[in-house]
């Protein structure tokens, strides 16, 4: 698989997204529903903390990547939908932080909406992941 990711920006000198990513001779696809905050009991956590959630939800994707098969690096598209559009573009960093440290560049749509599936949660990602075919 060749994968030329297309537009990179950067915000606070950080990398935020890419504008387009092409994959070339892809593999396999990951389609991965929307992820929350939830503790290991199943219940939203950090409640009424951004930050919190922000972290916990990466994390909580990370597993299902890896227990794919997958990483977060195989990630080309993530959409983060909130409840407080001003408060998640607050604590984006957290975001930009914890994707970079798992080597995911991805593109990305953020989006407010009025309402989750939880009214405690403040933020859910779903994503798409491709790899290479395997030999």
């Amino acid at each position: 698989m060749k994968r030329t990711d297309i537009g990179p920006r950067v915000i606070a000198g950080k990398f935020a997204y890419n504008r387009a990513i092409r994959v070339d001779d892809p593999g396999s696809w990951l389609f991965v529903s929307g992820h929350e905050a939830r503790g290991d009991d199943g219940r939203i956590a950090h409640r009424g903390d951004m930050a919190g959630q922000l972290a916990l939800t990466v994390k909580r994707l990370d597993e299902t990547v890896t227990e794919s098969g997958m990483t977060m690096a195989d990630i080309v598209q993530i959409r983060i939908v909130t409840t407080d559009l001003t408060e998640c573009k607050k604590h984006y960093g957290v975001l930009l932080d914890e994707l970079a440290r798992r080597e995911c560049r991805p593109t990305s749509l953020l989006a407010q909406v009025d309402a989750l599936s939880d009214p405690d949660m403040l933020v859910e990602i779903e994503a798409v992941a491709v790899q290479g075919k395997r030999a």
